[in-house]
């Protein structure tokens, strides 16, 4: 090889060499995006988080009515026509299919309230939803109760859709709480093994969900459950306590602060004796007392100094 030409190939060489780093200070603006934060680059039209759950579609819990401890009481079961709204009470307890809306809208401008009746661990075949029911919780027949029959309230997830339009229903027609009867089955013959427990869960998720739909609830009978249910119940009501001697068991609610609504029946008792022996027990105890008729017609009789 020449020494010109030789001389020309090295210089050739060392220029390519120096030429390399230039190539690579060059990369860097080409992949800087692609390793930026993806917080450098939020979406031209973001979705607020709040959106998905569209707060503004839910309706606040309304505040909870809970019954001063002095109230007093009506409890009238039938259709709206036949109920008598005239006597001088603080809250009627009236039936959850058979009420119109209306009926509570006159009563709460009157300065009245209303609870909700519902039978929670029965099936009666006149009801509307009857056919709501899975045969596989229907029990056995409600003895005393024509077409009534016994739910198994082990199983929640089956009765939920149902009490909980029931619940629906009495919050839209504007009721102020829930009378949830039949609440003890633990101690009946319904054809299933309830537990004390299985009893005491139904009871917390049917008031959790009252609760939830701005209705207060009371405690109907059920007297051996009262100190683990006094938490979540607003008022209890008891039917034949004084005949049956077991009122006793319900001063928690009072000494609470919650009311207590005791009736006793006819067929029973009659009027004379319920003045002379049950009114008096009943002020000592604190608690608001009526006599009924067992149908729970327009029938009432109340203590004389009431």
């Amino acid at each position: 090889m020449k020494p010109t030409a030789l001389l020309l190939l090295t210089f050739s060489v060392l220029i390519s060499a120096c030429a390399t780093p230039a190539e690579s200070t060059a990369e860097p603006p080409t992949i800087q995006p692609a390793t930026a934060p993806p917080t450098s680059a939020p979406p031209k039209t973001p979705i607020p988080a709040t959106e998905s759950l569209a707060p503004t579609e839910i309706p606040p819990t309304k505040e909870i009515w809970l019954p001063p401890l002095d109230s007093s009481f009506s409890w009238q079961l039938g259709s709206g026509e036949e109920i008598n709204t005239s006597f001088d009470v603080d809250i009627y307890d009236l039936d959850a299919f058979e009420t119109e809306a209306s009926l509570i809208s006159r009563l709460h401008s009157q300065g009245k309230k209303a609870f909700c009746y519902i039978s929670v661990g029965s099936w009666e075949d006149w009801r509307e939803d009857a056919a709501d029911f899975p045969s596989e919780i229907i029990g056995k027949d409600y003895e005393g109760w024509e077409g009534e029959k016994w739910l198994d309230i082990r199983q929640i997830d089956l009765l939920a859709p149902i009490m909980r339009a029931r619940l629906d229903m009495c919050a839209a027609k504007g009721f102020d709480g829930i009378e949830p009867d039949n609440i003890d089955l633990h101690w009946a013959d319904t054809g299933f093994e309830i537990s004390y427990e299985d009893q005491l869960a139904y009871n917390i998720w049917l008031s959790e969900e009252a609760h939830e739909r701005g209705l207060s609830i009371g405690l109907k009978n059920d007297d051996e459950q009262v100190l683990d249910l006094l938490p979540y119940f607003d008022w209890a009501l008891t039917e034949d306590c004084f005949m049956g001697e077991w009122c006793e068991e319900m001063l928690p609610f009072i000494e609470a602060g919650k009311p207590v609504f005791a009736v006793e029946y006819t067929d029973e008792i009659n009027y004379e004796d319920f003045l002379s022996n049950i009114c008096p027990q009943a002020r000592e105890l604190g608690f608001y007392v009526i006599l009924k008729n067992r149908n729970l017609d327009e029938f009432r009789e109340i203590c004389s100094s009431e």
